[in-house]
């Protein structure tokens, strides 16, 4: 394939992803395509390395010891490590990954490498990258890794940051055998807070019985089985890492989406939080920032924020200060250091790479080389060999150098969809996808400019191409419109005109023709080529383009192909089309016609390929044809870059140079001299220019290429340096003004006005939708040319239009008046029969679609109607109404039953059948085990009591309303679920019965509606005879009421008029014709007429027409005055007047039966629609009992299904324990077995360990016998060089020159090599002769140093198994913990089911039973909203009864008993008060002699007192048992009103209850009081006013009798009152009357 040359890539420029790595302190490595690019940052040198694989995946590398390593992109991928600068590959590993590696890192530490694969494993590894030996692996470890970073200071922890966790993985090692064990960082939540976890750590249950069921986990919920979603359930939101930095404490910072900065310790697994955002004091530039990236710096820490802010921070415990900050240009996302500390890199999602040198200044430097975003498309300069130009998909224009140094950019600020340069001058054309093509000025590299701006479509521009001379520049689009302009910038690139193709424009490519002076253009549209031709002569005139712009049939000649396939792209050579077919993935030759001058546009030729060749292993493609047509080049979706020649197609040369996965390669071009190729990748960001290099027999075309490249540039040169200065000179778009004749090209055609841009620059390159494109601005201003030219002329045409018009319509009206033979048709008036048809025509169609349109949306609609009317109505055995009642709002609605399904029933007939069998069983072993006692005690219970026991224990009061189940099981009996279930459709049955037996029931009101109509009807025919004009009350059905109504549509609910087909005219008519052949019969019916007068019982003819009779007066009256009259016509006037006064009196009388019946009707009406309310009351009591019920039943089915689910839970709740067991006992085994291996692998290394102790030992030992041969005091000497050593860095750490923060220390087993050789090279000092005791022989001390230096490898040796016997020691040790850990489990875990046993069989025999109790049966205090039932206790009343008259009896034995006591008080206290009145007569006598003294009591006492000591003696101990009395008075009175306060507070809270049920039925009675306040005064208006007149009457008695009665009792109660004193007068006299009597 290689035979015909070779492609090399000269340069490759792009950013594929945000991932840059250092190598080494002054270069950086990023992914570009499928190569990986080395930056020198000091003197922007690039250097590039493609992959050995298929792709580059994830990168990483360590610029401590140059070291990168790589995945490939494809199944089973592979990672790449190699050495910079070498650019060496090291090792291949080949891992178990099966589509890509997400992460990879390399340790400082040594030659280890972490990874991390994607699906389906997420499997992390640990690689010795040396021996490329993986160490340790842990599959579905890194679900959501998406960065794994090594522990500068210890190889041995791994962090691994997950887009919502944050994992450390400790790697365990014992001597050669390593594992992964995580440790999961608990993060805070998002407000800053630490929370455990809600799941309960415990296996067991809670032991306290809540009020439903247990306490469960969520992952015993029934469906809950996967882990993830009891996570979310059970978990608060959790903070999101998004950076990570190791510190020289083995510590983390981390950095969230939230703002928060943590610091987590990955030893103790704690987490602090070093600054919270939502905190009052938190500083005000760090609240903003997101820390999207951390590193650490000499003075403290990097953190990058939002909005391309960079703070240097100093942490001081959880102190924060900011000691310096740097703002960017964007956001970036990376930060990182270089090795040597001296260079800080930031990197952003875009691409943009800047660089601060701290050491050299404080400014950011951007790297401009360094650019990202897809590449659109490429172009080499034809004028300029040295540029090369490319557009991204963002709108940034690049120009670059031949070495691919970027020279200048321009923001186009649009998306960009095309790209083109220009053969004779120095510019660009740029397609955008709103339609608009850029013209960009390029001969100021450093600074192109955008000089000109047109726009064509309103489709992305999709095609792009100049004719190989510069003369014109075609553009295509999807929407079939091909544009030419001129490309020369003189014209300022004037639109010349359009052309149309039959279909989108896939491909454009052009052929200038010299000799002939032709352009030749070839459009794809698919299966169909069309060869345009235009002259290279100046298109001008009218000739050439119309008045709108396309292109005449004179000067552009069109030529049709039709091909049997379908192509993709094609380009156009001297006389033949190269294609690419994507239907037969082959590449095809076709040959043009040469003779086609008489073949019409209209006409297609059939081409047929004259060769064709196998295609690419991905398709689409896209061809590109060299300048001097021997040449082929085609790139597609697989990456490869194809170099044919045009005369044998079979031999290519290739080259891989995009990525495959990334959708492959865009566009290729060719350089003017065919020897360098520019291609633009897809997705992958890369740009590559590749250098053709030609051997061998076909070397000389290169020559040819050459020769064609100097004749075109000879040829364009003149062309060149006319239009190149006019391109110079040119303003800028959007700061210079153009003249609008400057913009009009031959032919009148214009662009673009300037004057209609934007005040803003970049606004101008994106046109709103609304912005006219050049051919619409065109036809609008033929539009405007034509009306102004021909204004007048229209103008003139116009009034005898109007005057024909008028004389027409005239005609008409007259037409319309003259008779059917002479009338004309309407269509004869028509002067332009053609336009009517087509204006009807297109009525028609219109009509046609909106019929359409009208036809599906009433499809749709019916469609629902039926769904709905299926489902809710249809469905309905028994349709839901209501009845509501004539005089009040009040309704009662029955209930819409479906019928049962048969599942339903045979459930049903299941059940019943399974309780008949139980039933009977359980009667039979009930017969056997009865007794005379039960008996007894059933014959003593009352009917009563035991109904009202029933319904309380069932909990049901169905059975009240006689639909009770027979079959229903006790519910203090349900204990399986079995037994739960069928109870269930147990009572969904009783539901049912409730239902249909309320519709039963149900009264309707259409029959008593018929009622009142007929009498309704009867009395407006009495109103009619009598003539009286009353507006009659007529009821009638709601919606509710007659709900079928809502189902039809009513004429009168149509307010459009109804459209009617000629057909259904026709039948409307002859219906209406029936109709009125049908009641011109009815109303000549004569046996109806008899029939009614027959059936009329309330009135006879006669009187029927009394009312009408009039007798007429005689005819002398009339004629004759009443004095000429004779005595006969007196007579006869007298009999006149005697017959019209009996008939005035029948005419009375008839009139007041009439309104007597009337009445009656009325009365009847009014009593008929009461008593249907009242009928309507009593069902509406019904349907609130039948509501209870019914709730009540679906409260205990409710009830039933929770125990149902809570037992299920507690099964789901056992399986996973059990699961959870038997794991837990499979992964003790296994640590088990690892332990013993451990342990003997222990044993065997101790060993080993001993042995080499030993060796030291005997080395030590035999030195005096190895020199037994040299003196005493010689071998002293030596013996002290003997155990000398040199001075070097100890084994447990790692001598480190450099200036990194991290100075790692490593156990020795990692580092026994470099130690070793580091002592052997000390001791090579050791040995040199200089240092050998004066007089030693030369053989002696070489021996000595021998014996030296094994000794010193002995001692290293004896170190390195020391310290990997300590490693071995620790990980058994680790290994004995788990084992502990795991026994531990197993423990709670049995302990946890044992307890779930236990809890599952109080659940199940605890049961929840729902009891009916009534007023009054409740004994709880209802202090709070819900009784508390805890200590409360369920009896049967009759308990409570025997109780309730015991605790009378006893109380009537009290009170009698209490009764006795106080009337013995009461004669003890009469007596006392007698015999003490006696003594005080008695002293009263004894005081009379000495009455005139008068001295007081208290005085004559004393008198009487012998002893006076005795006397006071006696006053104390009174007073004192007068206090104790006084204070056991006390005590008993306040617990008197204690027990009276305790008394009332019961008393209250039974009010409160009885208050709290008032209060609850107060809204229904207070509404039933009203609705029967409103029917009573509305029925009874008169008799109420009568009964309030009697009412206040008795009223005015009854006070004046209470008023009498008062004022008798009051003179009564003043006698008594009197009679009171006097007898207390009486009873008690006065001492002193005593003393003085």
């Amino acid at each position: 394939m290689d035979d015909i040359g070779s492609l090399e890539v000269r340069w490759i420029r792009g950013f594929t992803n945000k991932s840059i790595e250092f190598v080494d302190n002054e270069t950086v490595c990023y992914t570009c395509g499928i190569n990986i690019c080395f930056l020198n940052l000091e003197t922007k040198k690039l250097n590039v390395l493609q992959s050995p694989g298929r792709g580059v995946g994830a990168l990483t590398a360590n610029g401590s010891n140059g070291t990168f390593a790589f995945s490939e992109e494809k199944l089973s991928p592979s990672i790449f490590v190699y050495i910079f600068p070498e650019l060496q590959l090291k090792n291949e590993l080949k891992g178990a990954a099966q589509l890509d590696y997400t992460s990879l890192t390399l340790s400082t530490g040594g030659p280890y490498l972490g990874c991390c694969s994607s699906l389906p494993d997420h499997t992390i590894t640990v690689w010795n990258w040396e021996n490329a030996e993986p160490i340790c692996t842990q599959p579905h470890a890194g679900q959501d890794v998406t960065s794994l970073v090594f522990n500068p200071l210890n190889w041995l922890q791994l962090c691994a940051l997950g887009s919502t966790s944050l994992t450390v993985w400790s790697i365990q090692k014992s001597a050669s055998f390593h594992v992964l064990k995580p440790s999961v960082i608990e993060l805070p939540t998002t407000d800053g807070f630490f929370v455990e976890r809600l799941v309960p750590t415990s296996h067991t249950v809670s032991d306290k019985l809540p009020y439903f069921s247990l306490e469960m986990p969520p992952s015993a919920i029934s469906g809950l089985k996967a882990e993830g979603i009891v996570t979310k359930l059970c978990t608060k939101a959790r903070l999101t890492p998004c950076a990570i930095c190791w510190t020289p404490t083995s510590k983390l910072f981390v950095g969230c989406v939230e703002g928060f900065l943590l610091l987590v310790d990955p030893e103790s697994l704690s987490v602090s939080v070093i600054f919270n955002p939502t905190t009052s004091d938190a500083i005000r530039e760090l609240r903003q920032s997101n820390f999207r990236g951390l590193t650490l710096d000499r003075n403290g820490l990097i953190a990058v924020g939002k909005e391309g802010v960079v703070h240097c921070l100093q942490i001081k415990v959880t102190q924060i200060d900011i000691t310096q900050t740097w703002t960017l240009e964007e956001p970036v996302t990376t930060v990182m250091y270089s090795p040597d500390y001296e260079t800080l890199l930031f990197s952003s999602n875009t691409g943009q790479v800047y660089v601060l040198n701290s050491s050299r200044s404080d400014e950011i430097v951007k790297l401009p080389d360094v650019l990202s975003g897809n590449f659109v498309a490429a172009a080499l300069s034809h004028t300029d060999k040295n540029i090369c130009v490319s557009v991204t998909d963002s709108g940034a224009l690049q120009l670059w150098s031949a070495d691919g140094v970027c020279l200048g950019s321009l923001s186009l600020q649009a998306e960009v969809t095309s790209l083109a340069c220009c053969p004779i001058a120095q510019y660009a054309a740029v397609g955008t996808a709103s339609g608009n093509v850029l013209f960009v000025d390029l001969n100021g590299q450093q600074q192109p400019r955008l000089v000109h701006r047109v726009h064509l479509y309103h489709t992305p521009v999709d095609q792009l191409v100049f004719d190989q001379e510069g003369h014109y520049l075609l553009t295509g689009a999807s929407d079939s419109y091909i544009y030419i302009l001129d490309a020369r910038p003189s014209k300022t690139f004037s639109v010349i005109g359009y052309t149309v193709v039959p279909g989108p424009v896939l491909s454009l490519s052009t052929q200038c023709i010299r000799d002939s002076e032709q352009v030749k253009v070839v459009v794809c549209t698919g299966q169909e080529l069309t060869v345009l031709s235009l002259p290279t002569r100046k298109l001008s005139g009218p000739d050439c383009v119309d008045r709108h712009g396309c292109l005449s049939t004179l000067v552009l000649k069109v030529s049709r192909y039709e091909v049997p396939h379908p192509l993709e792209s094609c380009v156009l050579g001297l006389s033949e089309v190269f294609a690419y077919c994507q239907e037969r993935n082959s590449l095809q030759r076709f040959e043009l016609p040469q003779d086609t001058d008489g073949l019409s546009s209209e006409q297609v030729v059939q081409l047929k390929p004259e060769q064709e060749v196998r295609g690419r292993p991905l398709s689409p493609a896209s061809l590109s044809l060299s300048p001097h047509q021997l040449w082929l080049a085609s790139v597609g979706r697989d990456g490869l870059l194809l170099i044919r020649e045009t005369a044998s197609m079979e031999r290519h040369i290739e080259l891989q140079c995009h990525s495959c996965r990334l959708g492959g390669v865009r566009s290729v071009t060719f350089s003017a001299d065919s020897q360098t190729l520019l291609t633009a990748g897809f997705k992958d960001g890369s740009l590559v220019c590749t250098d053709l290099r030609i051997k061998g027999t076909d070397a000389g075309k290169v020559n040819e290429a050459q020769k064609y490249s100097r004749s075109m540039n000879h040829f364009l040169k003149t062309i060149f340096n006319t239009e190149n200065p006019v391109l110079i000179d040119l303003p800028e778009w959007g700061r210079g003004t153009v003249k609008p004749e400057e913009s009009e090209a031959g032919g009148g055609a214009d662009t673009v006005d300037v004057t209609e841009q934007d005040e803003s620059y970049n606004s101008l390159l994106s046109a709103p939708p609304s912005h006219p494109t050049w051919l619409e601005s065109r036809r609008e201003a033929v539009i405007k040319e034509d009306n102004e030219q021909y204004s007048e002329a229209k103008k003139n045409l116009r009034k005898p239009i109007k005057e024909l018009r008028d004389d027409i319509q005239e005609m008409m009206r007259e037409n319309e008046n003259l008779p059917d033979i002479e009338r004309l048709e309407q269509q004869e008036f028509n002067l332009d029969v053609e336009e009517q048809r087509r204006l009807e025509a297109t009525v028609e169609q219109e009509v046609t679609r909106v019929r359409n349109e009208i036809e599906l949306e009433i499809s749709a609609k019916r469609y629902v109607s039926d769904v709905l009317r299926r489902e809710c109505w249809d469905s309905k055995t028994v349709k839901g109404k209501a009845a509501k009642a004539f005089y009040s709002e009040q309704q009662v609605r029955n209930y819409p039953l479906k019928e049962r399904t048969d599942k339903e029933v045979e459930d049903l007939h299941r059940v019943q059948n399974m309780r008949k069998i139980e039933m009977a069983a359980c009667t039979q072993s009930g017969l056997k085990k009865s007794s005379n006692t039960t008996r007894v005690k059933e014959a003593e219970q009352g009917e009563e009591g035991h109904d009202a026991e029933s319904a309380a224990v069932t909990g049901s009061c169905s059975a009240q309303l006689g639909c009770s189940n027979p079959y229903i099981y006790d519910q203090f009996c349900l204990q399986t679920t079995e037994q739960r279930i069928n109870q269930i459709i147990l009572l969904q049955d009783v539901i049912y019965r409730v239902k249909t037996a309320f519709n039963a029931d149900f009264e309707q009101k259409v029959q008593e509606l018929n009622r009142v109509k007929d009498r309704d009807r009867q009395i407006r025919e009495i109103m009619l005879e009598l003539d009286v004009s009353e507006e009659l009350w007529e009821p009638g059905l709601t919606t509710s009421e007659q709900p079928e109504g809502l189902l039809a549509v009513d004429d009168s609910e149509i307010k459009a008029e109804k459209y009617l087909t000629p057909e259904q005219k026709e039948e409307e008519e002859t219906k209406n014709l029936e109709e009125q052949k049908r009641l011109a019969a009815k109303r000549d019916n004569v046996r109806d007429r008899a029939l009614d007068d027959m059936m009329d019982e309330v009135r006879d003819l006669k009187k029927k027409d009394i009312l009408k009779m009039e007798i007429p007066p005689p005819e002398f009256v009339l004629i004759k005055p009443d004095i000429q009259w004779s005595e006969e016509e007196k007579k006869v006037y007298k009999e006149y007047e005697k017959k019209t006064k009996d008939l005035s009196e029948e005419k009375e009388k008839y009139k007041k039966s009439m309104e007597t019946e009337m009445k009656k009707l009325q009365e009847s009406k009014r009593d008929a629609t009461e008593r249907f309310d009242e009928t309507l009351t009593k069902l509406f009591e019904k349907k609130e009992k039948c509501e209870m019920a019914i709730y009540k039943e679906e409260l205990t089915i409710t009830y039933l299904v929770y125990s149902v689910l809570v037992e299920d839970e507690m099964r789901n709740r056992e399986l996973e324990l059990k699961l959870k067991l038997e794991k837990t006992l499979a992964y003790k085994a296994e640590i088990r077995e690892e332990v013993k291996r451990r342990e003997e692998e222990l044993e065997l290394f101790h060993e080993c360990y001993d042995s080499a102790v030993a060796e030291d030992k005997v080395l030590d030992k035999e030195f005096r016998k190895e020199f037994s041969d040299v003196r005493s005091h010689a071998i002293d000497l030596l013996y002290k060089l003997f155990k000398c050593r040199p001075r070097v860095q100890k084994m447990s750490t790692q001598a480190d020159n450099s200036s990194s923060l991290f100075k790692e220390q490593r156990l020795c087993g990692s580092l026994a090599p470099d130690a070793l050789g580091k002592m052997l090279k000390a001791m090579d000092e050791l040995d040199a002769l200089e240092n050998a005791p004066e007089g030693m022989k030369i053989q002696i001390w070489e021996r000595f140093c021998l014996v030296r230096r094994t000794k010193v490898e002995i001692e290293q040796k004896v170190k390195v198994k020391a310290l990997t016997l300590a490693e071995m020691q620790a990980f058994l040790q680790k290994r004995r913990d788990e084992d502990s850990a795991a026994q531990q489990e197993i423990k709670n875990l049995s302990d946890g089911l044992e307890s779930l046993h236990r809890e599952k069989n109080r659940f199940l025999t605890d049961i929840m039973v729902q009891v009916l109790l009534k007023q009054g049966q409740v004994k709880v205090s209802t202090t709070d909203l819900t009784a508390d039932y805890t200590d409360s206790v369920l009896f049967n009343s009759s308990v409570l009864e025997k109780l309730n008259t015991t605790s009378r009896t006893l109380g009537e034995q009290t009170i009698a008993s209490m009764v006795k006591c106080n009337d013995c008080r009461k004669g003890i206290i009469q007596l006392q008060w007698e015999h003490r009145m006696v003594g005080m007569q008695i002293e009263d006598t004894k005081a009379r002699g000495i009455h005139m003294f008068r001295l007081s009591e208290k005085q004559q006492d004393d008198l009487k007192e012998t002893d006076r000591d005795i006397h006071v003696f006696k006053q104390v101990s009174i007073l004192e048992k007068t206090i104790a009395f006084q204070e056991k008075a006390d005590l008993r009175s306040v617990g008197q009103r204690v027990k009276s306060i305790e008394q009332l507070d019961k008393q209250a809270a039974e009010k409160a209850e009885k208050n709290t049920t008032v209060e609850q039925q107060l809204p229904d009675r207070t509404v039933t009081v009203a609705e029967r306040t409103r029917i009573y005064d509305a029925s009874a208006s008169e008799e109420n006013q009568a009964a309030k007149t009697e009412e206040r009457y008795q009223e005015i008695l009854h006070r004046k009798n209470l008023e009498d009665l008062a004022r008798a009792q009051g003179d009564e109660m003043a006698f008594l009152w009197a009679e009171v004193e006097r007898l207390r007068m009486k009873n008690f006299p006065s001492m002193d009357q005593l003393k003085y009597n």
